[in-house]
């Protein structure tokens, strides 16, 4: 059965109602997100399975100040989670007045009687509600009253602690993007339309694709190895640089540029996803333009050689 988004939680169809849903953010759809959804998979195979999850992320509303922290927009976490076997993600709109609803309130008006679920499953620091007034007992104790089954499931986790998103985030803001897929399960790639840059790139012998970050995290500034998904499918290997250019224009925005090796075509307006797999080097000032041509010429090669040996090793 394909995946269906459902972001009206107040009319539901029919042939989505009764489902076992999974709780939370799944921002990243980490390892973690994948043990809590086959976990309730395995406890209630009879029914359809499903997601409960938020757009935007409660922190976005709540810290608006905050940097861009999302690891997967709506659209990457929808099919991220349908990859798992999701039927149905509820994505329910965060906004100043559903973060007014009571914790007793979400169970009953949303779980209980909007969604019609059956049994539901969260992990260990699942809060919800006002103020997130309501806890894992609290939800254990209201479900077993609205006869709806319920699973608490114990986080994954390795020798460091359990997997979560801010673990990942920090990995790729430390440089470490090959530690976070293995911690995804998969590459962490940026998705975004291609924009018109300053053509500096073409000039340097080494066009660019123009990705804003938009509402993506901001890794460690630096120069990337990459494999780029192209609207029909194709994937390519590249070099990415994810910075401000200080050798160029000292700007205040950072931005992913990214030079596809071997390729020749127009991608602008076309959407595409930068999976970024080994961090080459850090950002850094050059003393000129033809030096950091050299450098752009070096970092190419090196990407070459990082991408070779990752598919030699699979």
């Amino acid at each position: 059965m394909r995946a269906r988004l459902h972001q009206n939680w107040r009319d539901i169809p029919a042939e989505a109602r009764g489902c076992a849903a999974a709780l939370g953010n799944f921002d990243g759809v980490h390892l973690g997100h994948a043990h809590l959804v086959h976990t309730l998979q395995t406890t209630r195979p009879d029914l359809p399975l499903a997601v409960v999850t938020f757009d935007p992320h409660p922190r976005e509303m709540f810290r608006p100040q905050d940097p861009p922290f999302r690891l997967t927009l709506s659209d990457e976490r929808f099919a991220a989670l349908a990859a798992l076997g999701v039927q149905h993600v509820f994505q329910i709109h965060f906004d100043e007045a559903f973060s007014q609803m009571t914790a007793e309130h979400f169970v009953e008006d949303v779980l209980h009687e909007a969604l019609g679920l059956r049994h539901v499953a969260c992990g260990p620091d699942f809060a919800f509600g006002h103020r997130r007034g309501g806890s894992v007992p609290f939800l254990a104790e209201r479900t077993a009253e609205l006869g709806i089954g319920f699973t608490a499931v114990p986080a994954l986790a390795d020798a460091s602690g359990p997997y979560s998103s801010t673990r990942i985030r920090r990995l790729l803001q430390d440089g470490y993007p090959e530690r976070a897929a293995e911690e995804l399960g998969r590459p962490w790639f940026i998705r975004g339309t291609v924009q018109h840059g300053d053509k500096r790139g073409r000039l340097l012998g080494f066009p660019t694709a123009n990705i804003p970050l938009g509402r993506h995290l901001e890794p460690a500034r630096g120069v990337y190895a990459v494999t780029v998904r192209l609207p029909n499918g194709q994937t390519r290997p590249g070099v990415a640089n994810i910075g401000r250019r200080p050798t160029i224009d000292d700007g205040q925005e950072s931005r992913l540029e990214v030079n596809l090796f071997d390729f020749e075509g127009d991608l602008y307006g076309q959407t595409l996803s930068v999976a970024l797999h080994r961090m080459l080097r850090a950002e850094k000032r050059f003393g000129g333009l033809d030096e950091l041509k050299a450098q752009i010429g070096l970092d190419a090669q090196d990407a070459r050689t990082v991408l070779t040996a990752e598919l030699a090793g699979k």
